[in-house]
This record gives C-alpha cells, sequence and structure tokens, in this order.
C-alpha cells in the first residue's frame, strides 16, 4: 500500500514528512505528493478539506517531531478533565531546554517522560497522572479541584496512583499542594459519582465534617443519589442531564416517603453556591 495513504488512514488523514522518510519514501516524491495536501504543522499535513477536528488538531502537534506526546492543557481536554482551556496547543518532547514556543505550539522538554506516557486514539499523550501533575501549577484553584475530582471520579486514576506516580516527581512546583489534597479526599466515594455536581458536594461534606453519605445507591428500589441511613435522610440534586422526567423524581421521593425516608431536592447550580449554605442546609 502507498506508504502516505498507509500513514494517513491510520492518522485521521494526517502524516508527517519525517515518517515517510523513515518509511523510506524519497525526499523529491515527499515534496510531489504534499504539495496538495493541507499543512497544518511544517512537516505535518492533512489529506481532504473537511474542517480539522479538535483531535486531528492534538494528534497533528504530536507528529511535529518523533518521540513527541501531547501534555499539559491539551493533554487535560483530551482526557476531559477539564471542558475547556484558552492557549494554543502544548506538547512535550523528551530533553531539557526548558520551554519554547515554536509553530503555533508551547513545547516543553522533559527528561521524566518514561512510564508516565499512554495512547489515546492512536497518538502519544502524557498518562492522566503526569497530566495532572503538569497543569497543576499553571491552573487556578477552582480549575486544579475540578480537575482533579473528575480524573477520580471517571477512574482515569486513583488516589493511589496518583500518590505514588507524585514520589517521582519531588520538588516540582503544586506537588506538596497536591499531595496534600490527596490526603484529605482519599476516603470520598468519588468513583461512585455520576456528576461533578456530587463529586463537588462530597468535597464540602468532609469539608464541613458532615458523614459522608452513600453514593447512588438503592433506597425502597430506587437509587438515591446520597442517602444518610442512620438519619433516614436522602439528598437527590436535580440536574438537567439526570433528572429531565419530573413524573420518575415523583414516584421515586413517594417511595422513599413510603420507606419512612425525609426525602429532599437542591438543583445542581445551588451546589456550587459560593458560600455553600444550600448544600451545608439540605444536609443537615
Amino acid at each position: 500500500m502507498d506508504p502516505l495513504r498507509a500513514r494517513a488512514s491510520r492518522q485521521l488523514g494526517l502524516v508527517a514528512r519525517w515518517q515517510l522518510l523513515a518509511d523510506g519514501v524519497p525526499r523529491s516524491t515527499i515534496d510531489g505528493r504534499v504539495a496538495e495536501l493541507r499543512a497544518l504543522h511544517a512537516g505535518v499535513y492533512l489529506t481532504g478539506w473537511a474542517p480539522v477536528t479538535p483531535e486531528q488538531r492534538r494528534w497533528a502537534a504530536t507528529l511535529t517531531a518523533p518521540w513527541t506526546v501531547l501534555s499539559h492543557e491539551s493533554a487535560c481536554l483530551q482526557w476531559r478533565l477539564l471542558d475547556r482551556l484558552p492557549g494554543r496547543d502544548v506538547v512535550t518532547r523528551p530533553g531539557a531546554h526548558g520551554v519554547e514556543l515554536h509553530d503555533g505550539l508551547r513545547v516543553h522538554y522533559s527528561t521524566l517522560l518514561r512510564g508516565n506516557v499512554a495512547r489515546v486514539a492512536g497518538f502519544a499523550i502524557t498518562t492522566p497522572e503526569r497530566t495532572i501533575i503538569d497543569c497543576w501549577p499553571r491552573l487556578g484553584a477552582w480549575q486544579r479541584r475540578t480537575m482533579l475530582r473528575e480524573a477520580l471520579r471517571t477512574r482515569r486514576t486513583t488516589v493511589a496512583r496518583l500518590q505514588l506516580v507524585l514520589r517521582g516527581h519531588r520538588g516540582r512546583r503544586g506537588v506538596g499542594q497536591l499531595r496534600r489534597l490527596l490526603r484529605e479526599w482519599s476516603a470520598l466515594p468519588f468513583d461512585r459519582c455520576r456528576s461533578d455536581a456530587e463529586a463537588y458536594a462530597l468535597t464540602v461534606f468532609a469539608r464541613h465534617g458532615i458523614p459522608i453519605p452513600l453514593v447512588n445507591t438503592r433506597v425502597a428500589g430506587e437509587e438515591a443519589d446520597f442517602h444518610w441511613p442512620d438519619r433516614r435522610l436522602i439528598l437527590e440534586l436535580d440536574g438537567p442531564q439526570w433528572h429531565r422526567f419530573k413524573e420518575l423524581d415523583a414516584r421515586k421521593t413517594a417511595a422513599w416517603v413510603r420507606a419512612g425516608q425525609t426525602v429532599r431536592r437542591l438543583p445542581t447550580d445551588l451546589v456550587f453556591a459560593p458560600d455553600e449554605a444550600p448544600l451545608l442546609a439540605a444536609a443537615t
């Protein structure tokens, strides 16, 4: 099969000059073939003329040089630990050259990539653990905590795995703070949560000394967001993506009340109220 077509078919239509050279394609042949392609970076080309997708753009960034991996904020977005972050795509390459801005990319260099690289959708990317460590000092306090909650909630990583990786990054900025937060959150059942609102609520309960409830367990045959069995209290967080059917919510509430439970409901936008008062009132 034609090397360019073979590469492009495996890489979302992308191909790099250095890859074709490694495949043994003569430079003159490459020059002729890529002349009709779209250049996304120097030496990185895209077949076709459809709009470039975020995944194609990130994969293209990793093709700008051998051993390049998606990292930092770009890896955070690819792992879906945060919804959006400003700025250019970010990659890391082996070496110790600090940080460079090159060809529309922010390029970091690291001597600690071994064991910290995964593959997602075919391209190289820093592991969730390394991504969190890299992003931690570059994000605000709210984004840091959201990123970490989402990584634990979606099981991209665990407290134990992250603590293990942190041992190899002693002295990096933010590592001490991240280690302390992991200790604080180590007993919270984030992996039982179906939304960040639920995960965030657990951190508020822990911070204020409220006993951690059972999360998404069945009570009287119906699944409850939070349940404190000893208090016979159920707290439901009403978000649009989970509670679209009022009839279902009414049926669940009726079953719980018949079973002797006190049922409280709180809209998810109030879960994130800055003073935390609505959530604390609902849980106490």
